[in-house]
């Protein structure tokens, strides 16, 4: 087997393209990928040959090679490459006793994901990598998370991960709880979120040019968009620093709240904090964040339990909810 440094390079360079079964690499996608491997590693532009690049296939499907199981598939007059087999990589490296630890607590918690559509890949993934790796000796259960497997819009968690992931502009048909009728928009997807058992997708609106969330379980179809996509510029730990739940006014400012809290709802509030700037004194609840549905709906959530002190815009919201409730009743 070819051991040269510039072969092993342009072996896991294309092992990558071959295992993507996202995107499509034709024989220049891998060209130009190689060299910009191999020219980022020697600091030096560097070229690969179409000749050479035919060679290493060759190598790699041959006996002498890595067998490994590349299909080309034909586009009108071009052809792509792929692996036919899914989980297939030339990358294969020992793992010693620790490294199995790691990955057995990764994939009990990769498991939470089993139940998602479009992840069901994943018992299959750990089927086999707890029978090649040896990780069955316990095959009981011993961690759960809470997961709603029945939440519409799961189907496209994803579609929109591999999206987000290949940096590729969207045509998303959506239809809000507030409308009856569907739009579309063009969206360049940048993070997917959940909040109180809920998936959502955050992006920029080519229309309207800003940053948009979009609840999945509102989402109707999803479709390549031919708009260049627009890179991200938004740091998301920062985004949801202020806030509670996912709705961010950028051109609003974080307020100070004071909320009165009753005796019995100290130490549950005490212990699973509802903002990270949370601070309690005696029996008075103070948050610095910006006032937002979810923030209100949090509120009302402890019922007479809480009491909003300060800003009397909120308590103002607070009040004319609960009229409306008292309405119904």
């Amino acid at each position: 087997m070819a051991t040269n440094k510039n072969a092993q390079l342009r072996y896991k360079a294309l092992d990558y393209c071959f295992s993507n079964p996202y995107k499509k690499f034709f024989i220049d996608d891998l060209i130009g990928y190689c060299s910009q491997i191999l020219s980022e590693h020697y600091a030096d532009e560097t070229t690969v040959s179409r000749r050479q690049i035919l060679m290493d296939l060759d190598f790699m499907k041959s006996l002498a090679g890595y067998e490994a199981p590349i299909e080309s598939y034909k586009e009108g007059r071009k052809t792509y490459y792929r692996y036919s087999e899914k989980d297939f990589s030339i990358l294969k490296k020992p793992l010693n006793p620790s490294e199995l630890n790691t990955l057995n607590e990764a994939l009990e918690t990769l498991g939470r994901m089993n139940s998602l559509p479009g992840f069901d890949w994943i018992n299959s993934l750990q089927t086999k990598l707890r029978s090649g790796l040896n990780l069955d000796k316990e095959n009981h259960q011993i961690i759960n998370f809470e997961e709603n497997e029945f939440l519409k819009g799961l189907e496209f968690l994803n579609v929109l991960y591999q999206y987000i992931s290949q940096n590729q502009s969207l045509e998303i048909s959506y239809k809000s709880f507030k409308s009856d009728k569907e739009s579309q928009f063009t969206i360049s997807p940048y993070y997917l979120k959940q909040y109180n058992n809920r998936w959502f997708l955050f992006g920029w609106n080519h229309k309207y040019l800003n940053i948009q969330n979009l609840a999945l379980d509102r989402i109707i179809a999803v479709e390549n968009s031919e708009k260049t996509f627009i890179d991200n510029e938004i740091n998301f730990d920062e985004y949801f620093e202020d806030i509670i739940g996912v709705s961010n006014n950028l051109a609003e400012e974080t307020v100070k709240i004071t909320i009165e809290l009753s005796d019995n709802i100290i130490p549950y509030i005490a212990s699973k904090p509802v903002h990270g700037s949370q601070l309690i004194k005696e029996n008075i609840l103070f948050l610095n964040v910006k006032i937002n549905y979810e923030l209100e709906s949090l509120i009302l959530s402890y019922g007479e339990y809480m009491k909003v002190l300060e800003p009397e815009i909120l308590r103002g919201k607070i009040k004319n909810r609960i009229h409306q409730m008292n309405l119904k009743y």
